[in-house]
């Protein structure tokens, strides 16, 4: 019951810090069979160690802009939209509104100089964001997906 609701559709209306999906803090000794069969990508940064977090999102979830330090984004079912923005631009946007509205209502109204950077991860793909680039996401069919961390 629990991941039906999770993996519904998400409302576009809802807030930013509201958006349903399973990710982070993950449970090493339960999700230990997972992890144990995975097999990282190749890409390594000198210096760094990873840290895996797994999830599970329904379509239209997804996180609002945010930065942290560089890591992967890998994902293994479904698709996840990206958009990205360097360090110095700064994206125009509300924090508790979803990815989805701010496709929906704010993209639209962006001139083409101030678009972000984009892609969509598909099976298998991978992308690198680097340290403190702004970034947001949209899972656009149920996903599955690991992100790793580099510290």
């Amino acid at each position: 019951e629990y991941v039906q609701h999770l993996l519904k559709p998400q409302d576009p209306a809802r807030l930013g810090s509201d958006t349903l999906y399973f990710f982070g803090d993950n449970n090493f000794t339960e999700w230990g069979p997972l992890f144990q069969h995975y097999v990282p990508p190749p890409f390594r940064i000198p210096g760094t160690s990873p840290a895996y977090s797994f999830g599970v999102a329904g379509s239209g979830s997804g996180v609002p802009f945010h930065w942290h330090g560089p890591g992967f984004s890998e994902v293994i079912f479904g698709r996840k939209r990206w958009f990205l923005y360097p360090p110095d631009k700064t994206p125009h946007f509300h924090p508790n509104e979803t990815t989805l509205a701010w496709l929906q209502h704010t993209y639209p109204t962006l001139p083409p100089a101030q678009r972000p950077l984009e892609c969509t991860l598909r099976p298998g793909e991978v992308l690198y964001f680097p340290d403190r680039w702004w970034h947001a996401t949209l899972n656009l069919d149920t996903s599955v997906f690991i992100s790793t961390f580099l510290g």
